[in-house]
């Protein structure tokens, strides 16, 4: 496991990995999400309905569990102002969160890869949220433009 504050580019080597702290998914963040993002699917915000589902209960929105990976690599401190975009995101959603499930974040370097701009370079990520019993809930790979050592922007 490796440790740090706002990593720059050269430090990312490909298979370092990093883990986020957990956080627990409660009904209150599934309401709030479904008013923010619109999503009112029964399957997220009515428990009579989600029993009749092969879930037998209200699950967590992929999307709220995928937004909450952001959050949690910022909790590693790794992007802490060094990270100049998120390039890309991929997304895989291997496994239901119920409510009252803990769930954290895994990153793990794939690639990195230089620019035609000294100060940036691109590294990219697998990203996998688990949950308390070691289940994947959510995969897949992160592209983030990052700033470089001695680079002037």
């Amino acid at each position: 496991m490796v440790n740090g504050r706002g990593l720059t580019f050269e430090e990312f080597n490909p298979g370092d990995c990093y883990e986020s702290q957990g956080r627990t998914v409660t009904e209150a963040d599934v309401v709030t999400f479904a008013g923010l993002s619109g999503d009112f699917n029964p399957l997220h915000t009515n428990a009579e309905f989600a029993g009749t589902t092969p879930f037998g209960e209200r699950i967590a929105h992929g999307m709220l569990v995928a937004s909450m990976a952001t959050g949690m690599a910022n909790w590693t401190g790794i992007f802490e102002g060094t990270t100049l975009a998120l390039m890309e995101q991929l997304i895989r959603y291997r496994g239901a969160v119920k409510f009252g499930d803990t769930v954290h974040l895994q990153l793990e370097v794939l690639e990195k890869k230089e620019t035609s701009k000294p100060d940036r370079g691109v590294v990219r990520f697998a990203a996998r949220m688990v949950n308390q019993d070691g289940g994947l809930v959510v995969d897949g790979e992160w592209t983030l433009l990052m700033k470089r050592r001695n680079g002037e922007l």
